[in-house]
């Protein structure tokens, strides 16, 4: 075998052989990250730890890349040692180019140790609301309620609502006919919320019936509230006027209908 062809096989089979290694290292290290962190079962501090760990992922994947590159670089007779000596002298030139992804890196990074948002959490950005799936050094993705994924350059999540950081808060308001005693109903709905008072999963506290929050054409508005867990407001708010209008009912309390008062000229 000649060194021509043991020199042009071993350019072939090298790189291969990196990329291999490159591979199963971060697979390793991949494994031993998710082993020492599996054991989170507090959902905040899960939804930190999932972050950060994304976070040390993606830079550890961008380091392997680097390497098992230079190594590929190397193996076809590239004077590496010069190439990075010479990555100083071609940093300003690359990073005019490379703006955009700079903010983005730094950006990301502000928002893992800052902790603006996390995997998990459920955000608004520009009018597009939805859930955190992936959080890295470029880009953001969140997926709405109906399932469309939006991909956001990290520069650009500056100006954003997080629904998740602290407890929402569940509004119903009942309208009650004007001929309804006000004390009697008071009485229906306080016993209410007495029986519903810890059988609320996702409620963090105790149901608050506030009494007659306004006077409307038709009706008497009564308002109750209940504080809940981040973003379960709307379903514990469906429950709610379900149980309400049932109790209403039996207690033989009427809720008006819409009316429309027409006048006939003579």
């Amino acid at each position: 075998m000649s060194d021509i062809f043991k020199k042009n096989l071993s350019q072939i089979i090298l790189p291969v052989i990196y990329i291999i290694i490159g591979i199963t290292v971060y697979e390793i290290i991949k494994k031993i990250i998710n082993k020492m962190t599996k054991y989170n079962k507090n959902k905040q501090h899960y939804q930190r730890v999932e972050t950060v760990k994304i976070l040390i992922l993606n830079i550890i994947k961008y380091i392997i890349v680097i390497i098992v590159i230079l190594g590929i670089l190397a193996n076809f007779g590239v004077n590496v040692t010069s190439l990075v000596a010479g990555l100083g002298v071609t940093t300003a030139i690359i990073g005019l180019a490379f703006q955009d992804l700079a903010k983005d890196l730094i950006a990301g990074i502000s928002i893992i140790t800052e902790a603006q948002y996390e995997v998990g959490d459920t955000i608004e950005v520009d009018g597009f609301m939805g859930e955190v799936e992936f959080i890295g050094l470029k880009t953001t993705r969140i997926r709405n309620f109906k399932g469309a994924t939006k991909i956001i350059a990290n520069r650009y999540m500056d100006n954003l609502i997080n629904y998740s950081l602290h407890n929402s808060l569940a509004i119903v308001d009942v309208g009650i006919d004007y001929n309804q005693n006000s004390e009697k109903v008071e009485k229906v709905l306080n016993d209410l919320a007495k029986k519903l008072n810890g059988t609320i999963k996702e409620a963090t506290g105790d149901i608050q019936v506030l009494g007659i929050n306004s006077l409307d054409n038709s009706s008497v508005i009564y308002r109750i509230t209940l504080e809940v867990k981040p973003m379960t407001n709307y379903s514990v708010e469906r429950f709610l006027r379900k149980e309400i209008k049932e109790t209403l009912q039996k207690a033989n309390i009427k809720i008006p209908f819409p009316q429309v008062e027409v006048h006939h000229g003579k």
